[in-house]
């Protein structure tokens, strides 16, 4: 007798059977930037719209394996480990038994694990989670560096039963707002979706890139100290992105990876906001449309060939990335070249901007090198600091 379901299963699958194309899509290279950076991600969109799809086509092109854990259905003791008693436990005590897979990503080595309907999680579930997210231990195991978490939550509105998240749980994600575009669903049905553009970072770029972020961010705070910190008073806003130290250590992950993969402006852009949240986010960007700092290898490579920029805010940043620089590759060729660009302070009369650079340059100083000529005009301050003998 022939199979009654076997023609339909056919159909089935060549229904399912789609071609992927090369396409810009910010949402999806925004996600894959914040995956390149290690950092915990929180898709926030309706029910429907495609998360858990875009999850196993990341997955599929970082070639890594994904477990999908539908938080809302499990018990804080599924994230923090069920108790297994052993022979002696007053010597050995009791280890706390992690689930299947968090097993499996650990034999993998690598992988992605993705935290389904978070926001429908009760709060104790989301306790739990938190020390998934933050220490990356589910019981007594601990998941390997490459492994990477991502989690989707409805807005409370659309979730059932849904809770907003807590404070110290929202402010561990980048928050990114998972939209649809009617023409890429629309050529989807026709049997081609967007392919996910996973950013390489080039090797060669991630000295220089690792200090413009840290001169970009500390220079935008210097400018900016009420944003250091600020948690919404609402439940609804304290359950997003909002920004705190450690957000902005976040950021500097996100830019960091973004100048050191080339990734596009939009991707990085969305990564930043979902870091910080929307009101320091769009004052970062604004920021960063107005700084563009140089290379600083290259501004080390050829001190003279660069003029410090006019703004206080600018000037601060572009000589704390030049000294950040130095740092990641320290030579005393470097150091002494980070004190011709410290110098340019001087000569255009505002030594106190160099300040706190030029401290931490002199810090990094190998006894063995003599004092450059360009530190004279910092020595008071420098003696002051203790970051050089009187």
């Amino acid at each position: 007798m022939e199979d009654p379901l076997g023609a339909a299963d056919e159909l089935n699958r060549r229904v399912r059977a789609v071609r992927t194309e090369a396409a810009s899509d910010p949402r999806l290279e925004a996600l894959a930037l914040a995956v390149s950076a290690n950092l915990p991600v929180l898709l926030w969109g309706e029910p429907g719209i495609g998360k858990s799809a875009g999850m196993e086509q990341l997955a599929e092109r970082l070639g890594v394996p994904l477990e999908t854990v539908i938080a809302s259905v499990h018990e804080p003791s599924d994230f923090a480990g069920l108790p297994i008693v052993g022979d002696d436990p007053a010597a050995t005590g009791v280890p706390m038994a992690p689930p299947d897979w968090a097993v499996r990503l650990a034999r993998a080595g690598r992988g992605l694990v993705f935290f389904d309907e978070l926001s429908s999680a009760p709060p104790a579930v989301q306790a739990a989670l938190l020390r998934v997210v933050l220490e990356r231990r589910v019981g007594s195991l601990t998941l390997p560096e490459p492994v990477r978490i991502v989690a989707a939550a409805n807005p409370p509105s659309s979730a059932a039963d849904g809770w907003h998240l807590s404070p110290p749980l929202a402010n561990r994600f980048v928050h990114l707002h998972w939209t649809h575009d009617p023409r890429t669903v629309a050529r989807g049905m026709a049997g081609t979706w967007p392919r996910v553009t996973v950013p390489v970072v080039d090797a060669t770029r991630s000295a220089g890139a690792i200090a413009r972020a840290r001169g970009t961010i500390s220079g935008f705070l210097t400018a900016r100290p009420g944003l250091v910190h600020h948690m919404p008073a609402d439940a609804e806003g304290r359950g997003g992105a909002w920004p705190s130290p450690r957000t902005w250590e976040m950021a500097l992950r996100l830019l960091a990876t973004g100048y050191a993969t080339g990734a596009g402006s939009e991707a990085v852009a969305a990564a930043l906001v979902g870091a910080v949240g929307d009101g320091a986010g769009i004052e970062l960007l604004a920021y960063l449309d107005q700084l563009d700092l140089p290379d600083p290898d290259r501004v080390l490579a050829n001190p003279g060939a660069f003029a410090l920029p006019e703004r206080g805010d600018r000037q601060l940043a572009f000589l704390t990335a030049v000294v950040a620089a130095v740092q990641y590759d320290l030579t005393r060729a470097r150091w002494e070249a980070g004190w011709a660009v410290l110098a340019k302070a001087v000569e255009a009369g505002v030594p106190d901007v160099a300040a706190r650079p030029a401290t931490d340059l002199a810090a990094m100083r190998d006894l063995d090198w003599p004092v450059p000529s360009g530190i004279d005009a910092f020595l008071d301050l420098l003696h002051l600091s203790g970051a050089l003998p009187g």
